[in-house]
């Protein structure tokens, strides 16, 4: 079942996240970090439960623009579904979910960006009509 993630929720999105990233994040900052979010409409962070337990997540960041029709867009990041989890639909899901949250918010597109060796990953973002894009992505890290 996909829902919007709660405050009870942060111990076990921090062990998914672990598994996302190979590290430990701090539980009090995350319950900081959340705490804004919550009070920001434009950002959705939603979870996929199964008998109680949070298997997966994802993190949709709606973005108001003014180039052309001034339609926003929506970013997505931190994608994760448990290892136990996959390929039981819950990532089909979770992507679902954000679209229809997007095409709730009048978003002209959505966005996310994927690293070159996640070859898995970008079949199954193509498998959900996803096109991979000529644009190239820059990161620098503060």
């Amino acid at each position: 079942m996909i829902q919007p993630i709660i405050y009870e929720d942060l111990e076990s999105l921090r062990l998914l996240y672990e598994e996302l990233i190979g590290e430990a994040g701090d539980l009090s900052q995350m319950e900081s970090v959340f705490r804004q979010m919550k009070s920001n409409s434009a950002y959705h962070l939603l979870g996929y439960k199964k008998d109680g337990e949070l298997l997966g997540s994802v993190m949709g960041v709606i973005c108001h623009d003014l180039v052309g029709t001034c339609r926003p867009f929506m970013v997505v990041e931190n994608v994760i579904v448990s290892a136990k989890a996959q390929g039981m639909g819950a990532g089909k899901k979770l992507m679902q979910a954000l679209e229809q949250l997007a095409n709730e918010n009048d978003c002209l597109y959505i966005m996310f960006c994927s690293s070159s060796y996640r070859k898995d990953a970008h079949r199954f973002y193509e498998s959900l009509g996803y096109k991979l894009d000529e644009v190239q992505g820059f990161r620098k890290m503060l």
